[in-house]
């Protein structure tokens, strides 16, 4: 992983929103008992609120705003 990026991920997933958002989507996908199955299916997040599974593929590579360019420095994480 390019250090740049391990860098701006680490300021990204210690932020409080982001741990509670990740916290809820594994409390989720435990109650689904989906939860470390190998079903490559992920909890979806959809305008801030989980609407079921779709593929990890998907949910993972969704261009949101965060992704795009400038957009961290702009927020002053970067």
């Amino acid at each position: 992983m390019d250090s740049k990026k391990k860098k701006r991920d680490t300021l990204i997933n210690r932020r409080p929103e982001q741990k509670k958002k990740r916290a809820e989507l594994n409390r989720y996908n435990h109650e689904k008992g989906t939860y470390g199955n190998g079903d490559k299916l992920d909890a979806s997040h959809i305008g801030g609120k989980i609407v079921g599974f779709e593929p990890q593929s998907k949910n993972r590579g969704r261009r949101e705003k965060s992704r795009k360019k400038g957009f961290l420095q702009k927020q002053g994480l970067y």
